[in-house]
């Protein structure tokens, strides 16, 4: 094999489906047909001259070489970005206001939006921390230009990737003992709250909502004074926590779903600029168009 060339299109599109393993998957986050897909993987293999994933009938998995260049297409597809942020982020100049329940800013924004204002000085951002469902009637009145949340009715953006979530409760109390067993939930209308309701009835299980609360910070007190268990997003339970699990008679919770959400009325490069970098940040696929809020 003489110079074999990479492309960054057949890179892109490789991360896409290594991560999901699948080509249906990645041809949803390249926004290309499956055929398309197919085929920049297949010419991609032509160029490295190794087969990168092994093909079963309802999945595909990577290979060796497929596993060895999957860490090194990662770095090329960051060094790209980087590149072409460096060459705009003199003329990107604004003000973004970004919206995002409080389990997501506490635990996945910071990194972000540090390496953001790092990149993009001369760009203001603005905060609003409510529960996901507060935010969709913002979006729409234009009153945030991008929206960090969890899919739900209402609230359907661009796929960012599955958040697990986890029973957890406080290893000084072991009040999962009593019965009824003390919840804390979030307030009605939260995905997390029908999660939460939604295990709570598979487990046949007696309960009572001892709390119900917007703020995690309300709900982790709870947990911590042992006043309750509760149902959290895996990323923001803290690790001094029991999570509990089938051991403890606890049946698991369906995953959220992380999308983001950028409000039609207000497109903006500031705006962009962010959801490219909270798209390539999480997901992996900074070249992923933002769905539009109607």
């Amino acid at each position: 094999m003489e110079n074999p060339e990479l492309n960054l299109g057949q890179l892109r599109t490789f991360v896409a489906a290594a991560e999901r393993l699948s080509f249906i998957g990645a041809a949803e986050a390249v926004h290309r047909s499956q055929a398309a897909v197919s085929m920049q993987i297949m010419k991609l293999e032509a160029a490295v001259g190794q087969p990168l994933f092994e093909r079963h009938t309802r999945r595909i998995a990577l290979t060796r070489a497929g596993d060895t260049l999957l860490a090194h297409a990662r770095q090329l597809l960051r060094l790209e970005h980087e590149a072409l942020a460096a060459l705009r982020k003199q003329a990107v100049v604004g003000r973004v206001v970004l919206g995002a329940p409080d389990d997501y800013v506490s635990s996945l924004l910071p990194p972000i939006l540090e390496r953001f204002a790092r990149m993009f000085g001369q760009v203001e951002i603005e905060l609003v921390c409510l529960q996901s469902v507060l935010l969709q009637p913002m979006l729409r009145k234009g009153a945030i230009d991008l929206a960090f949340v969890t899919r739900g009715a209402g609230l359907d953006g661009q796929f960012i990737r599955p958040e697990p979530m986890v029973w957890v409760g406080s290893p000084r109390h072991a009040v999962w003992h009593k019965t009824p067993l003390p919840v804390a939930l979030y307030e009605q209308g939260c995905v997390a709250r029908e999660h939460a309701l939604a295990a709570l009835e598979k487990m046949g299980r007696p309960y009572c909502a001892t709390y119900s609360s917007p703020s995690l910070l309300g709900i982790l007190a709870m947990v911590d004074a042992g006043l309750a268990v509760a149902a959290l997003a895996e990323c923001s339970a803290p690790p001094h926590l029991v999570r509990l699990g089938k051991a403890e008679g606890f049946a698991p919770i369906t995953p959220l779903e992380i999308v983001l959400i950028k409000g039609r009325k207000n497109s903006s490069p500031a705006a962009e600029c962010l959801a490219n970098e909270i798209m390539l940040t999480l997901s992996g696929n900074g070249g992923a168009s933002v769905v539009a809020q109607d």
